[in-house]
């Protein structure tokens, strides 16, 4: 059997989308974590265009960005698809997975700033929220049907993230009475088996939320 390996970080939710499609696919795999804040020469030398994680090593061929991973995965392993048959179907779950990555800054925006322009940033987060509210699951559980898809993983980061961020920096911004097709959602991916058995300790990621909401926030020196 090929090695197949997943380099990465324990907080990255980005990492988590690789560790979940795996294991919804039942594909064994090693993973070795990384410190993103003194990153290895192995990290350095498998990606070197970004120097991020998560990486995938498949009998020796190198992977690197979650998406491409995921599709990778997706070609590779066709049992338990992640993606629709229908094309229109893949299409858009292609889609939402970009609109996310796409609006990473505009969503994150609020954990990293304080006083009226977090307050400003947290406005622009629930415009993106509710863009996905809308068009979020009504009669099926889950994004792209009644199974887990590849739109349910890159959107994964609400269901473990997401409240450990509100929490460090003091602010609410998915609240439930305003998104609450999303809430469901959260509950029905947080019930799938394979996520129940694979995410980030919630306490330890609320630490390390706080650091890092204290390295955003702290006034710049000279």
């Amino acid at each position: 059997m090929e090695e197949v390996r997943v380099i990465g970080f324990w907080a990255s939710p980005y990492v988590y989308r690789v560790i979940w499609a795996l294991n919804l696919k039942g594909v064994k795999y090693e993973y070795q974590e990384e410190d993103i804040f003194n990153k290895s020469d192995l990290l350095l030398q498998y990606n070197p265009v970004h120097k991020k994680v998560p990486v995938f090593v498949h009998g020796g061929k190198v992977i690197a960005e979650s998406s491409i991973i995921l599709e990778y995965i997706e070609d590779t392993w066709p049992q338990n698809p992640l993606l629709p048959t229908e094309p229109h179907a893949r299409a858009m779950a292609r889609f939402w997975t970009k609109f996310r990555d796409d609006k990473k800054p505009n969503i994150y925006g609020f954990f990293q700033r304080a006083g009226e322009e977090q307050i400003k940033a947290a406005k622009e987060a629930q415009e993106c929220l509710k863009i996905l509210e809308e068009h979020g699951p009504e009669e099926k559980k889950f994004f792209d049907g009644d199974k887990i898809g590849m739109t349910d993983l890159s959107l994964g980061w609400l269901a473990f993230w997401f409240e450990g961020m509100e929490e460090a920096a003091g602010i609410q911004v998915l609240e439930a009475t305003s998104f609450p097709r999303l809430h469901t959602w959260i509950r029905n991916f947080k019930e799938v088996q394979v996520i129940k058995e694979n995410h980030p300790n919630q306490a330890r990621l609320l630490v390390y939320f706080k650091w890092l909401r204290e390295m955003y926030t702290k006034p710049a020196t000279t």
